[in-house]
């Protein structure tokens, strides 16, 4: 399918960053500021969505679904604040889950990740 645009493929793992398909785009694994704060690492998480949607031509304002992946679901409320900040009102419907992040960096490492749908007005 010519429509279907994938970047950043990681043949190692076989997954895609993100992959453009029509007017919709899905990101995955966004995730920044590992190791800090949780605010530290949602913002972190935003920051990374929000560059890979630049690269084509979106911005946060674009993102009409996210799965959010915590270490610890009491930190959902810490999560929300920092999504009133950055999102204004313009919030994406959402799916929260807690889970281990086994992979990446013991327990003080990642604690947040977000995937996305993104789609072009």
């Amino acid at each position: 399918m010519t429509n279907i645009k994938r970047y950043h493929v990681n043949e190692e793992c076989a997954w895609s960053e993100m992959v453009e398909a029509g007017d919709f785009v899905f990101l995955n694994f966004c995730v920044g500021n590992v190791g800090q704060s949780i605010e530290a690492q949602v913002h972190g998480a935003l920051d990374d969505m929000e560059n890979h949607l630049k690269q084509i031509g979106l911005t946060l304002e674009s993102v009409v679904k996210v799965d959010v992946l915590l270490r610890d679901a009491w930190n959902i409320p810490i999560m929300e604040n920092v999504f009133k900040e950055r999102f204004t009102g313009q919030y994406p419907a959402r799916k929260t889950i807690q889970t281990d992040f086994a992979h990446a960096g013991g327990p003080e490492g990642l604690h947040v990740q977000i995937d996305a749908i993104a789609y072009r007005k």
